[in-house]
Protein backbone atom coordinates (compact mmCIF):
# COMPACT_ATOMS: atom_id res chain seq x y z
CA UNK A 1 0.00 0.00 0.00
CA UNK A 2 1.41 3.36 -0.41
CA UNK A 3 2.14 5.89 2.38
CA UNK A 4 0.06 8.45 2.90
CA UNK A 5 0.75 11.63 0.67
CA UNK A 6 1.11 13.55 3.66
CA UNK A 7 2.94 13.76 6.84
CA UNK A 8 3.39 10.15 7.14
CA UNK A 9 7.45 10.19 6.26
CA UNK A 10 6.99 8.00 2.88
CA UNK A 11 6.98 4.15 2.44
CA UNK A 12 9.08 2.64 4.31
CA UNK A 13 9.63 -1.09 5.65
CA UNK A 14 6.01 -2.40 7.03
CA UNK A 15 5.92 -0.96 10.36
CA UNK A 16 3.21 -2.48 11.65
CA UNK A 17 4.32 -5.68 12.29
CA UNK A 18 7.46 -8.26 12.56
CA UNK A 19 6.71 -10.52 9.86
CA UNK A 20 5.87 -13.69 12.33
CA UNK A 21 6.67 -17.19 9.77
CA UNK A 22 2.98 -18.07 8.63
CA UNK A 23 1.48 -21.26 7.26
CA UNK A 24 0.22 -21.69 4.36
CA UNK A 25 -3.45 -20.72 3.33
CA UNK A 26 -6.22 -23.45 4.04
CA UNK A 27 -9.71 -23.41 2.99
CA UNK A 28 -12.49 -23.52 5.17
CA UNK A 29 -12.66 -27.11 4.26
CA UNK A 30 -10.51 -27.78 6.62
CA UNK A 31 -8.79 -30.68 3.57
CA UNK A 32 -5.82 -28.49 4.26
CA UNK A 33 -5.06 -27.60 0.36
CA UNK A 34 -3.39 -24.70 -0.39
CA UNK A 35 -5.31 -21.08 -0.99
CA UNK A 36 -5.31 -20.96 -5.19
CA UNK A 37 -5.06 -17.98 -6.53
CA UNK A 38 -8.27 -16.85 -7.98
CA UNK A 39 -8.55 -17.71 -12.16
CA UNK A 40 -8.74 -14.52 -14.16
CA UNK A 41 -11.78 -13.93 -15.98
CA UNK A 42 -12.55 -15.64 -18.81
CA UNK A 43 -13.34 -12.70 -21.16
CA UNK A 44 -10.95 -10.27 -20.32
CA UNK A 45 -12.84 -6.75 -20.21
CA UNK A 46 -11.63 -4.06 -23.07
CA UNK A 47 -11.71 -0.81 -22.86
CA UNK A 48 -13.61 1.69 -25.71
CA UNK A 49 -10.56 1.41 -27.91
CA UNK A 50 -10.80 -2.12 -27.37
CA UNK A 51 -7.53 -2.26 -25.34
CA UNK A 52 -7.62 -5.56 -22.45
CA UNK A 53 -7.55 -4.01 -19.29
CA UNK A 54 -7.06 -5.16 -15.68
CA UNK A 55 -10.98 -5.11 -14.68
CA UNK A 56 -13.23 -8.43 -14.49
CA UNK A 57 -16.47 -7.86 -15.39
CA UNK A 58 -18.14 -7.32 -12.37
CA UNK A 59 -20.50 -4.11 -13.14
CA UNK A 60 -20.71 -0.69 -11.69
CA UNK A 61 -21.06 -1.19 -7.90
CA UNK A 62 -23.51 2.24 -8.17
CA UNK A 63 -25.95 0.14 -10.10
CA UNK A 64 -25.61 -3.28 -9.08
CA UNK A 65 -25.61 -3.54 -4.93
CA UNK A 66 -25.11 -6.51 -2.80
CA UNK A 67 -28.13 -9.02 -3.35
CA UNK A 68 -30.35 -9.52 -0.33
CA UNK A 69 -29.44 -13.24 -0.62
CA UNK A 70 -25.93 -13.04 -0.03
CA UNK A 71 -26.02 -10.65 2.49
CA UNK A 72 -27.81 -13.15 4.47
CA UNK A 73 -25.53 -15.87 3.43
CA UNK A 74 -22.88 -13.96 5.29
CA UNK A 75 -24.92 -13.07 7.75
CA UNK A 76 -25.97 -16.52 8.46
CA UNK A 77 -22.53 -17.67 8.42
CA UNK A 78 -21.61 -15.07 11.25
CA UNK A 79 -23.88 -16.11 13.54
CA UNK A 80 -21.39 -19.86 13.28
CA UNK A 81 -18.80 -17.52 15.01
CA UNK A 82 -18.12 -17.35 19.04
CA UNK A 83 -18.29 -14.11 20.30
CA UNK A 84 -16.16 -12.62 16.93
CA UNK A 85 -14.66 -9.33 17.18
CA UNK A 86 -14.86 -6.55 14.63
CA UNK A 87 -11.57 -5.94 12.36
CA UNK A 88 -10.83 -3.60 8.98
CA UNK A 89 -8.22 -4.62 6.93
CA UNK A 90 -7.07 -2.03 4.07
CA UNK A 91 -5.64 -3.75 1.04
CA UNK A 92 -3.05 -2.85 -1.64
CA UNK A 93 -1.85 -3.66 -5.38
CA UNK A 94 -0.03 -2.78 -8.16
CA UNK A 95 1.34 -5.14 -9.79
CA UNK A 96 -0.27 -7.80 -12.06
CA UNK A 97 -4.34 -8.03 -12.69
CA UNK A 98 -4.93 -5.26 -9.65
CA UNK A 99 -8.63 -5.78 -8.84
CA UNK A 100 -8.40 -9.59 -9.78
CA UNK A 101 -5.59 -9.73 -7.43
CA UNK A 102 -7.93 -7.44 -4.64
CA UNK A 103 -10.82 -9.97 -5.30
CA UNK A 104 -8.40 -13.03 -4.30
CA UNK A 105 -7.40 -11.57 -1.24
CA UNK A 106 -10.90 -10.86 0.25
CA UNK A 107 -11.66 -14.45 -1.19
CA UNK A 108 -9.08 -15.40 0.96
CA UNK A 109 -10.05 -13.88 3.79
CA UNK A 110 -13.73 -15.26 3.94
CA UNK A 111 -12.30 -18.70 3.29
CA UNK A 112 -10.39 -18.15 6.67
CA UNK A 113 -11.56 -20.29 9.54
CA UNK A 114 -13.06 -18.15 12.26
CA UNK A 115 -13.58 -15.45 10.05
CA UNK A 116 -16.05 -13.76 7.62
CA UNK A 117 -15.64 -10.75 5.67
CA UNK A 118 -18.41 -8.58 6.18
CA UNK A 119 -18.43 -5.97 3.62
CA UNK A 120 -15.91 -4.74 1.09
CA UNK A 121 -15.80 -0.83 0.42
CA UNK A 122 -15.32 0.80 -3.23
CA UNK A 123 -12.37 0.87 -4.97
CA UNK A 124 -9.67 3.47 -4.88
CA UNK A 125 -7.06 4.51 -7.57
CA UNK A 126 -4.33 6.30 -5.86
CA UNK A 127 -0.75 7.80 -7.05
CA UNK A 128 2.37 5.35 -5.21
CA UNK A 129 3.97 7.66 -2.94
CA UNK A 130 8.15 8.13 -2.62
CA UNK A 131 8.73 7.39 -6.62
CA UNK A 132 9.60 9.69 -9.39
CA UNK A 133 6.48 9.87 -11.03
CA UNK A 134 5.24 7.27 -13.87
CA UNK A 135 7.77 4.96 -12.25
CA UNK A 136 5.19 2.57 -11.05
CA UNK A 137 1.69 1.58 -11.59
CA UNK A 138 -0.87 3.56 -9.54
CA UNK A 139 -2.28 1.16 -6.83
CA UNK A 140 -6.34 0.03 -6.65
CA UNK A 141 -6.85 -0.17 -2.90
CA UNK A 142 -9.72 -1.08 -0.72
CA UNK A 143 -11.33 -2.07 2.99
CA UNK A 144 -12.67 -4.70 3.84
CA UNK A 145 -14.65 -5.34 7.54
CA UNK A 146 -14.25 -8.54 8.99
CA UNK A 147 -15.62 -10.28 12.04
CA UNK A 148 -13.56 -13.06 13.48
CA UNK A 149 -12.50 -15.17 16.23
CA UNK A 150 -9.10 -15.37 15.56
CA UNK A 151 -6.91 -13.16 18.00
CA UNK A 152 -4.71 -10.43 16.67
CA UNK A 153 -1.57 -12.23 16.63
CA UNK A 154 -3.52 -14.93 14.00
CA UNK A 155 -4.93 -12.45 12.20
CA UNK A 156 -1.44 -11.01 11.44
CA UNK A 157 -0.55 -14.33 10.31
CA UNK A 158 -3.22 -14.80 7.76
CA UNK A 159 -2.48 -11.42 6.17
CA UNK A 160 0.64 -12.31 5.95
CA UNK A 161 -0.06 -16.32 4.25
CA UNK A 162 -2.92 -14.25 1.87
CA UNK A 163 0.31 -11.75 0.91
CA UNK A 164 2.80 -15.07 0.27
CA UNK A 165 -0.29 -16.76 -1.82
CA UNK A 166 -0.30 -13.84 -3.79
CA UNK A 167 3.70 -13.38 -4.38
CA UNK A 168 4.22 -10.31 -2.41
CA UNK A 169 8.25 -9.18 -2.26
CA UNK A 170 9.92 -6.61 -0.14
CA UNK A 171 13.16 -6.66 -1.98
CA UNK A 172 12.97 -2.94 -2.97
CA UNK A 173 12.33 -0.07 -0.32
CA UNK A 174 9.05 1.66 -1.53
CA UNK A 175 8.91 -0.93 -4.38
CA UNK A 176 5.74 -2.47 -6.16
CA UNK A 177 4.12 -4.96 -4.51
CA UNK A 178 1.43 -7.28 -5.84
CA UNK A 179 -0.68 -6.92 -2.62
CA UNK A 180 -0.63 -5.53 0.76
CA UNK A 181 -2.65 -6.78 3.60
CA UNK A 182 -2.43 -4.55 6.89
CA UNK A 183 -4.94 -4.65 9.61
CA UNK A 184 -6.39 -1.41 10.10
CA UNK A 185 -8.01 -2.05 13.42
CA UNK A 186 -9.21 -4.94 15.93
CA UNK A 187 -11.87 -3.73 17.86
CA UNK A 188 -11.09 -1.30 19.78
CA UNK A 189 -8.16 -2.88 20.38
CA UNK A 190 -4.73 -0.13 21.68
CA UNK A 191 -1.65 -1.90 21.37
CA UNK A 192 2.04 -0.39 20.98
CA UNK A 193 3.45 -4.33 20.88
CA UNK A 194 6.48 -4.09 18.24
CA UNK A 195 4.93 -7.16 16.73
CA UNK A 196 1.44 -5.80 15.96
CA UNK A 197 0.92 -1.75 16.57
CA UNK A 198 -3.14 -1.19 16.93
CA UNK A 199 -4.77 0.47 15.45
CA UNK A 200 -1.83 1.27 12.20
CA UNK A 201 0.18 3.79 12.98
CA UNK A 202 0.03 5.67 10.16
CA UNK A 203 -4.02 5.05 9.10
CA UNK A 204 -5.21 8.22 10.28
CA UNK A 205 -3.15 9.77 7.93
CA UNK A 206 -4.19 7.99 4.54
CA UNK A 207 -7.00 9.04 2.46
CA UNK A 208 -6.55 5.54 0.26
CA UNK A 209 -7.39 4.05 3.98
CA UNK A 210 -10.11 6.37 5.28
CA UNK A 211 -11.69 7.12 1.63
CA UNK A 212 -13.09 3.52 0.98
CA UNK A 213 -13.87 2.96 4.85
CA UNK A 214 -15.83 5.95 5.54
CA UNK A 215 -18.09 5.36 2.27
CA UNK A 216 -18.38 1.64 3.45
CA UNK A 217 -19.22 3.16 7.08
CA UNK A 218 -19.85 6.89 7.93
CA UNK A 219 -20.00 6.84 11.26
CA UNK A 220 -16.87 4.39 11.79
CA UNK A 221 -14.24 5.48 14.57
CA UNK A 222 -10.76 4.71 14.29
CA UNK A 223 -9.82 3.71 18.08
CA UNK A 224 -7.71 6.28 19.53
CA UNK A 225 -7.93 9.12 17.01
CA UNK A 226 -11.60 9.41 16.64
CA UNK A 227 -14.61 9.68 13.96
CA UNK A 228 -13.15 8.40 10.33
CA UNK A 229 -14.92 10.77 8.94
CA UNK A 230 -13.10 14.03 10.77
CA UNK A 231 -9.69 12.39 9.85
CA UNK A 232 -10.45 12.06 6.43
CA UNK A 233 -11.81 15.70 6.41
CA UNK A 234 -8.37 16.57 7.89
CA UNK A 235 -5.99 14.61 5.31
CA UNK A 236 -4.93 15.74 2.04
CA UNK A 237 -6.87 13.24 -0.61
CA UNK A 238 -4.81 14.64 -3.96
CA UNK A 239 -4.39 11.37 -6.12
CA UNK A 240 -6.48 9.57 -4.26
CA UNK A 241 -9.82 8.89 -6.83
CA UNK A 242 -12.79 6.88 -6.89
CA UNK A 243 -13.11 4.48 -9.36
CA UNK A 244 -16.82 3.54 -9.74
CA UNK A 245 -16.42 1.63 -12.72
CA UNK A 246 -14.94 -1.59 -10.86
CA UNK A 247 -15.88 -3.44 -7.68
CA UNK A 248 -15.31 -5.96 -5.09
CA UNK A 249 -17.84 -8.77 -5.03
CA UNK A 250 -19.03 -10.07 -0.93
CA UNK A 251 -18.03 -13.65 -1.31
CA UNK A 252 -20.81 -15.81 -1.40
Amino acid sequence: MPEARRGAGGRGRRAQARRPDHRALRRRDHHHHPEPSMKPPSHPATSPDGAATDRPDFGDPTVQPVPASVVEQVDAADATLNNPKNAVIALGSNLGNRLETLQGAVDALEDTPGLRVKAVSPVYETEPWGVEPGTQPSYFNAVAIVRTTLPPSSLLERAHAVEEAFHRVRDEHWGPRTIDVDIVSYQDVLSEDPDLTLPHPRAHQRAFVLAPWHDMDPEAQLPGRGPVAALLASVAREGVAPRVDLELRLPE
